[in-house]
């Protein structure tokens, strides 16, 4: 995904317009993304997807702390299903407390169970009017048509 996104950005296939959103925005890096990946495949994706956020916002900042030392959101490894809500929610304590810290009123993800943590467990922390937008998402949202 962050591959051909960055290819068609910089072909010009895909033009961006970084005024769309005005509010401050912050990025979470998955697990699976970044050290699980690493583990797997010799490369973690933490740099393409900032690449991506710089194209399409100008106000974004990054979570502390970052890359592969962000905390897990609390909704990998199929917790979303697993019946465990409580125990879901409280793993997901500090990651909004690193939401807030950054002022942030929009969180970019890239996977689908963060994106799902995240937004079942907002309201729990008093955050209900956190925007979670899915990186692709972004991505459209600022297209030039």
């Amino acid at each position: 995904m962050f591959d051909l996104l960055i290819k068609y950005i910089k072909e010009g296939r895909i033009k961006l317009d970084k005024s769309r959103f005005k509010v401050p925005a912050t990025y979470h890096d998955p697990c699976n993304y970044g050290r699980k990946a690493e583990n797997i495949f010799g490369h973690a994706y933490y740099d393409e997807p900032r690449w991506i956020l710089d194209q399409c916002l100008e106000n974004w900042v990054d979570l502390y702390p970052t890359k592969e030392n962000q905390l897990c959101c609390g909704g990998g490894g199929g917790t979303l299903t697993t019946g465990y809500n409580a125990e879901r929610i409280l793993y997901g304590k500090k990651k909004m407390g690193q939401i807030r810290a950054t002022g942030a009123e929009m969180i970019v993800v890239p996977c689908h169970s963060c994106h799902g943590q995240l937004n079942s467990i907002k309201k729990e922390y008093g955050m209900e009017n956190l925007t979670v937008k899915y990186l692709w998402e972004l991505v459209a949202d600022c297209l030039i048509l």
